[in-house]
């Protein structure tokens, strides 16, 4: 975070969406190996939180029965407005970061809450949640990044988000 000229300190991991395995059991360890070294992660996957939260509001069942026949436009639009992230995912993560003493942040499940939530969302909601520690969020898809066409997230490689500026792609970063 050196250096940040009061930045967000976002960093994004971009990956192939064919990878996802392999990038999780190395996420693991290195998770396992900065605990090692006293450095503490704390990793929200944005799948896990939903259903959790939508378990603790009671609704979780009925969204399990009206899945199969419910318009899939209209299941998603239900979903968005039930885990919007300014109103649900951003103050869910508030929290739980509240609860635990951590030195960097890792944020995972982004493919698999789409198209119900989206990831540009997330990280808006998030810049005034996540305050002075850094958070990687590990991106199944591309991060495209150009001085005259500004950032765009690629998720699985296919799918354009809107822009977002504010993070790096920490594979880009100095040693």
């Amino acid at each position: 975070m050196e250096g940040l000229s009061n930045e967000v300190p976002f960093f994004i991991y971009p990956y192939p969406p064919e990878d996802a395995l392999v990038v999780a059991a190395a996420r693991r360890r290195i998770r396992n190996r900065l605990s090692s070294a006293g450095v503490g992660v704390f990793e929200v996957n944005l799948y896990d939180l939903s259903v959790e939260l939508l378990k603790e509001r009671g609704v979780w069942d009925r969204v399990l029965a009206i899945e199969p026949d419910q318009d899939k436009a209209d299941f998603r639009e239900m979903l968005q407005g039930m885990l919007d992230p300014q109103l649900h995912i951003a103050p869910a993560i508030r929290d739980r970061l509240a609860r635990v003493h951590f030195d960097i942040f890792f944020l995972t499940g982004i493919g698999e809450v789409f198209p119900y939530i989206r990831s540009h969302n997330v990280l808006n909601n998030l810049q005034s949640v996540v305050k002075g520690k850094p958070m990687l969020m590990f991106f199944p898809g591309c991060y495209e990044q150009s001085d005259t066409l500004g950032s765009s997230l690629v998720l699985f490689g296919r799918l354009k988000d809107d822009q977002y500026y504010r993070a790096k792609n920490i594979l880009e970063q100095e040693a």
